[in-house]
């Protein structure tokens, strides 16, 4: 029987526990992982499908569910804006472009959706910014990356550049707040916003480093509360908040170094070394632990104790295999699970970091972005291509179902009460067992 760690998780979404039947954040309550055991296993492009509901434009964005409100972003690109631009970009004190660099000259319009949980009616569309754009994205990436995160009562919707908005669950704007541009090196934002009581922080890593900043700004007024400089080149992730030694952390990983903040005030916990590669994955927590891991150019996972003994080393091991570039890891019960950007898996030990098996592959060839959630003994891994295999969790490596979508998905899974939210290219999808469409 697999044991699951007593170590409270704040989560990126929570401003206290939230019930496990919500999906409030990106990676939901608490790793990606839900304790639900009603959720479907098995679905295909006719079965086991309860609505499927269009989505305008494009984004990554993961759904956020509460109640009977599931929330989007999307970006509809329009015409090129005479004389319009990205900032410039310096790479290694040269001016750098990069070559999938797409979207700075034009128009852009920044929605924010929800939707019916249980019938997949549109309920409001909200226009949060439309505009010209500070920086370009990737041709891969979106604007409409981050991923929402709620308290139950107001959705906080996060739009680097163009501007953090708050809405209640009616559609109606309480505030908007600015933290300036924020240079990708034109390649986009990644990390979503983390809620911690009244806070909402957010990451602003850029090009070499110039210009970074760590924030948080009031969920009363959407004003600063406090902002540290930090000399970080550009990261992707989203911070993880945990609980250690009765002492909540803001854990944030880069290419530099792995820093533990103080949530409330801004202030370093403690720091050890970095993963010497892009930052893009999530970090999950558990067994006393933090684990994080970067893909490029590297491949580094490190599982780094949050209360080591006197004399004990911080980084507890490392594993120098097994990542890809965009999915994150996922820890679940006494296994940490490494994703490939091909569809590589590899499992290991959570305590020592030793792999149970490695680079195992599924049925079909595929490209992997989405991370993996998991419930109730099976670990959920989404292809680009929309085929959703389900892995037995544990140290034997086991495949139980492939469900195919029918539709190409770059958005992580939501779980909640009895179904599986998906948003795919174009639509969102609630997956529900006992349904034929």
């Amino acid at each position: 029987m697999q044991t699951f760690p007593a170590l409270l998780i704040l989560t990126a979404a929570a401003l206290a526990a939230p019930p496990p039947d919500v999906w409030p954040g990106w990676r939901g309550p608490a790793n990606g992982v839900s304790t639900l055991r009603t959720l479907p296993s098995s679905w295909a492009v006719e079965r086991n499908i309860a609505w499927k509901a269009d989505v305008p434009g494009r984004g990554h964005s993961s759904p956020v569910v509460w109640g009977n409100r599931v929330f989007l972003t999307t970006d509809i690109e329009g015409d090129v804006i005479p004389g319009a631009g990205p900032v410039k970009h310096k790479l290694e004190g040269q001016p750098f472009v990069h070559p999938d660099s797409v979207g700075g000259n034009r128009k852009h319009t920044l929605k924010v959706l929800a939707y019916e949980s249980t019938t997949g009616k549109l309920l409001w569309e909200r226009t949060a910014y439309e505009g010209k754009v500070f920086d370009d994205t990737h041709r891969f990436n979106t604007y409409a990356s981050p991923t929402p995160v709620t308290d139950g009562k107001y959705v906080y919707f996060w739009f680097d550049s163009q501007g953090l908005y708050k809405y209640d669950f009616d559609g109606n704007l309480i505030w908007s707040a600015s933290l300036g541009g924020v240079a990708t090196l034109g390649v986009g934002y990644g990390g979503s916003p983390v809620l911690f009581e009244d806070l909402i922080l957010l990451l602003c890593d850029q090009d070499e480093g110039e210009h970074s900043f760590l924030a948080a700004v009031s969920t009363s007024d959407g004003k600063l509360r406090w902002k540290l400089d930090r000399k970080n080149q550009i990261t992707w992730t989203t911070p993880l908040l945990v609980e250690s030694g009765g002492r909540k952390q803001l854990i944030v990983p880069s290419t530099e170094d792995v820093v533990a903040y103080d949530p409330r005030t801004g202030k370093e916990v403690w720091r050890t070394e970095g993963l010497a590669g892009n930052v893009v994955h999530t970090p999950v927590t558990g067994h006393g632990m933090v684990y994080v891991s970067t893909g490029y150019p590297t491949k580094k996972t490190m599982g780094i104790r949050l209360d080591p003994a006197p004399g004990q080393a911080r980084v507890a091991w490392r594993y120098e295999k097994g990542t890809g570039y965009i999915p994150s890891p996922i820890l679940y019960g006494d296994y940490l699970y490494l994703l490939t950007g091909a569809g590589l898996l590899t499992c290991l030990d959570a305590d020592t970091g030793e792999p149970k098996y490695e680079a195992r592959r599924f049925p079909a060839p595929g490209q992997f972005v989405a991370s993996p959630v998991a419930f109730d003994g099976k670990v959920l891994i989404t292809s680009q291509d929309g085929d959703t295999y389900v892995v037995k969790a544990g140290p034997e490596h086991e495949i139980l179902s492939t469900n195919p979508l029918g539709e190409q998905v770059f958005a992580s899974l939501a779980l909640v009460g009895d179904s599986i939210y998906i948003r795919g290219e174009k639509h969102l999808y609630q997956i529900r067992s006992a349904v034929n469409r």
